[in-house]
């Protein structure tokens, strides 16, 4: 994305934020001139009274701290943008202060079912479990009208902002001693990984398919059970919700770090320290917007099977069934933990 888009698409998200959706109308005029749009395009808060309840009386975030990562004395601070991060052709930006990220979401299947399916059963669930581990969605921004630029893929229409696990990193002495893990169940078939030979397949695309984390989680007994009760409630709600393909980001840094945190602190927030005593952990459940109802899961469904008449490879993420998934990826998390007894 250059310079110019980056800019201008930064500066749609900020001033969404600042826009009172309340004000949108939609008129003919108003498509006319949006259509034609190519690096800015106006976009307006999605369920924004929602998302300001989860923010305040869920997660305690405060709300000017909150405005103050997107807006200043100055009116306006600048995104920073991270690139492509990820095989979604998501675009990534992250506030000045490195406390909230944003993520587009170019994709119509996963944005569709994260506004239509998913948002109201997950501000319910967040209400009711603030312990939870799946990652906080602070907002979403969207643009009413089709562009140029979103059909030509130059300018995303949909954006979430998201909490930064990562947040206090980059003020922490010990910066470069932070390990990151996207984790997910390796026994699944991925064409990226599994078709195509090895030397074909740069070392960044198979990063970008699945992390191995080749050490143990340890933790007390107690911590365990903690842990293993969350994640269960976790998975069981993505489950209802026919989610597939999401997967535990892993973060630990050393013990003696104590980085900053926004909002309601809890310890797989803070960082939970090892029972061994040498690291601490943050985790958070990414990337659960593949749902198998939806039209494109289900078209890829049917490719995968006609190929595995001939191949015979195994099922994929974003085919499985979401009960299966979740098995698998319960199993995954248990096969990382090492239970040790505490002193």
């Amino acid at each position: 994305m250059g310079s110019h888009r980056q800019a201008a698409l930064s500066k749609s998200i900020q001033l969404a934020l600042f826009r009172d959706p309340a004000t949108f109308r939609k008129t003919l005029i108003g498509r006319i001139l949006a259509f034609f749009s190519i690096f800015y395009i106006k976009l307006f808060r999605y369920g924004s009274h929602l998302f300001r309840r989860l923010r305040g009386e869920v997660w305690e975030i405060d709300e000017d701290e909150y405005k103050a990562s997107f807006r200043n004395e100055k009116k306006t601070v600048p995104l920073k943008p991270m690139g492509d991060l990820g095989l979604s052709g998501s675009t990534f930006f992250r506030t000045s202060n490195g406390k909230l990220l944003v993520k587009s979401l170019p994709r119509h299947f996963e944005h569709s079912f994260f506004r239509d399916d998913l948002l109201e059963p997950y501000y319910e669930y967040m209400s009711a479990h603030p312990d939870s581990l799946l990652v906080w969605i602070t907002d979403y921004v969207y643009a009413p009208y089709r562009t140029i630029g979103s059909l030509l893929g130059s300018t995303p229409a949909h954006h979430i902002i998201m909490d930064n696990i990562l947040y206090g990193k980059d003020d922490d002495p010990a910066a470069d001693k932070w390990e990151t893990y996207d984790l997910k169940p390796i026994d699944y078939f991925y064409p990226e990984r599994d078709l195509v030979p090895d030397p074909l397949v740069s070392e960044d695309t198979l990063r970008k398919i699945a992390d191995q984390f080749d050490d143990k989680i340890r933790l007390t007994r107690e911590q365990y059970e903690f842990l293993k009760q969350v994640l269960g409630a976790d998975t069981e709600f993505l489950q209802s919700s026919n989610a597939v393909d999401y997967s535990l980001f892993l973060v630990r840094f050393p013990a003696s770090s104590e980085p900053a945190v926004v909002g309601r602190k809890n310890p797989w927030r803070v960082g939970l320290t090892s029972a061994d005593g040498k690291w601490k952990y943050r985790a958070v459940v990414l990337d659960f917007f593949w749902a198998r109802h939806k039209l494109h899961a289900q078209a890829m469904t049917g490719m995968v099977q006609t190929f595995n008449v001939i191949g015979r490879q195994g099922p994929m993420t974003i085919t499985t069934t979401a009960d299966e998934y979740r098995q698998k990826f319960l199993a995954m998390v248990d096969s990382l933990i090492e239970v040790q007894q505490s002193d």
